[in-house]
C-alpha cells in the first residue's frame, strides 16, 4: 500500500493535501572512512512536490541528496547505512540495477556540465543507451519534447547540431535539465542548480522547476533561502549532519519550531 505525507497548502497553509511518498530515507547515516557525515536522517519526499534541503555549508544536505541515486557509490571509502526506498523498494538492495536507478532518479549538478557534443547529442545520449527510441524519428521527438519541457527549444531549434558548450550558462543548465528528463525519470535531484547563474537565468530555472513538479518529484539543495521559499512545498533543515526540522515550507519560514532553523533563516549563522 502506498504511504502518504500530509502537506499544508493554500495561502495561509490552513488546508491540508495528502501526497503519496515517492522516496523515503530511514535512519540514514553516511561515513567517509572513519568520518561520519550524516547521522540517522529520516526524511519523506512527497510525490510531484519540490522538497528543499537547506542548512549551512558542510551540514550534510548534498551528501544526503547523493544517497538518493547512489552517487556516493562512486566515492572511495564511502559507506551508507540505514534504508532508502523509491516507491517502497530498497534502492541499496544488492540485486538492484544502479544504471536503471539513475535513469529513474536523475541529477542536475551545481555547475552546468554539458557533454562536449552537439545540443542534439547531449539530449539523445541517454535515450540511446537506455533503448528508449526505436528509430531516428523517435529520437528526434524525445529531443524536441525534452527541450520544450526545459523551456529551451525555441532558443536552440535552429542550432541543434552546434556544441552544447557554446550556450550561455543559464542555457547550459536548462540543457542539463533537458538531458536529465530525456530518459523519463520519476525524480530529479538538483544540487545548487542556480549557484553559478545570474539572477535572470536563475528566475528562468525557478519557473521551470515550478512547471516540472507537475510531472516529476524534485529534491533541491539550495543555499538561497529566498529560492527555497519560492520553489518548494516542503523544507528540511540540516545542521551538523542531522535534520533538525522538516515541515511545510510556509511554516518553516514563518514560524519554525527549532531555534537553529530560525537563526539560520534570519542569517544569524551559516
Amino acid at each position: 500500500m502506498m504511504e502518504h505525507i500530509r502537506i499544508k497548502a493554500g495561502p495561509r497553509a490552513a488546508e491540508q493535501v495528502t501526497m503519496p511518498i515517492k522516496m523515503r530515507g530511514e535512519n540514514v547515516s553516511v561515513f567517509y572512512g572513519a568520518k561520519q557525515a550524516l547521522y540517522e536522517v529520516d526524511l519523506d519526499v512527497a510525490e510531484r512536490q519540490v522538497t528543499a534541503l537547506i542548512g549551512p555549508s558542510g551540514c550534510g544536505k548534498s551528501t544526503f541528496l547523493r544517497t538518493l541515486n547512489r552517487m556516493n557509490d562512486t566515492i572511495d571509502n564511502c559507506r551508507v547505512a540505514g534504508k532508502i526506498t523509491l516507491d517502497g523498494e530498497d534502492i541499496y538492495d544488492r540485486d538492484l540495477d544502479v544504471v536503471e536507478l539513475r535513469a529513474r532518479v536523475g541529477m542536475v549538478f551545481q555547475k552546468p556540465n554539458p557533454f562536449p557534443k552537439s545540443i542534439f547529442e547531449n539530449i539523445a545520449y541517454g535515450p540511446k543507451i537506455h533503448g528508449l527510441a526505436r528509430n531516428k524519428t523517435d529520437l528526434e521527438e524525445i529531443v524536441a519534447t525534452s527541450l520544450k519541457r526545459a523551456g529551451l527549444f525555441n532558443e536552440v531549434k535552429d542550432r541543434l547540431h552546434e556544441p552544447g558548450t557554446g550556450l550561455s550558462g543559464g542555457q547550459q543548465q536548462r540543457l542539463c535539465i533537458a538531458r536529465a528528463i530525456a530518459v523519463s525519470p520519476e525524480v530529479i535531484l538538483m544540487d545548487e542548480p542556480c549557484s553559478a547563474l545570474d539572477p535572470i537565468a536563475t528566475a528562468t530555472v525557478e519557473e521551470l522547476i515550478d512547471e516540472l513538479k507537475q510531472n516529476f518529484t524534485i529534491v533541491i539543495v539550495t543555499h538561497s533561502m529566498q529560492q527555497a521559499a519560492r520553489v518548494s512545498q516542503t523544507t528540511a533543515m540540516f545542521h551538523l549532519g542531522r535534520i533538525v526540522e522538516v515541515g511545510p515550507t510556509e511554516k518553516m519560514f514563518s514560524n519554525p519550531d527549532d531555534k537553529r532553523t530560525q537563526d539560520y533563516i534570519t542569517g544569524r549563522f551559516g
